[in-house]
């Protein structure tokens, strides 16, 4: 598969160390062992200041259509043995179709607010198909995490654009950012330090 013209970011909050997620993830700790306490997600808090960070959070829903992993949609494993819809609420913040990598079929899931989620079932790059067809030639593209689905894309050479979310602590261990992934050459596009965090944007050159 080749790369396209237009746009395929990721968008991800890490730790210094390049962890997305600490051990132990549940419902009650979407992001596991993180720092924080249930969902006073650490890692994450830099997002409770959204007038700071308006920039980016509103461009982390700009794209035409979204992937994102199982682990990223719920905490449900396996069979989907009950209806759940997502962390997100009624009316999650996509507005556009989501297409949700997994072993295990599903009917889509319409939301409020114009959110479809899809489940694809065979594989990463059938999944880039759906979303390139849903996006339009020069529609972008959010591969929205979690960090293993983004590494799959940056592996296969399909991300062009990486938005990281640099936060002040480490982990020691998790899920982490381009375990897996063949040596890339990156351009720096932009940088913005905020309280808690720095923003950077970088080019996948190669």
């Amino acid at each position: 598969m080749t790369k396209r013209t237009s746009t395929v970011s990721c968008d991800l909050t890490i730790s210094l160390d390049g962890y997305a997620a600490g051990h132990n993830q549940s419902e009650q700790r979407p992001f596991g062992d993180d720092g924080g306490d249930g969902w006073g997600s650490e890692l994450h808090a830099w997002y409770e200041n959204k007038e700071e960070n308006r920039a980016e959070i509103d461009r982390m829903t700009r794209a035409k259509a979204y992937i994102m992993g199982r682990n990223m949609f719920g905490p449900v494993r396996g069979e989907w043995d009950r209806p759940w819809t997502g962390w997100w609420g009624d009316n999650p913040p996509y507005h556009g179709p989501v297409f949700v990598l997994t072993h295990f079929p599903r009917d889509p899931q319409p939301m409020d607010g114009g959110t479809t989620f899809y489940f694809v079932t065979d594989g990463i790059e059938s999944a880039f198909r759906q979303a390139r067809a849903a996006a339009g030639d020069d529609g972008a593209i959010s591969i929205h995490g979690g960090a293993t689905t983004v590494n799959q894309y940056l592996a296969a050479g399909l991300i062009t654009e990486i938005r990281l979310h640099y936060v002040p602590l480490t982990l020691g261990a998790g899920t982490r950012l381009f375990d897996g992934v063949p040596p890339l050459k990156l351009e720096q596009v932009s940088s913005r330090a905020a309280t808690g965090v720095t923003h950077v944007t970088y080019r996948v050159l190669s």
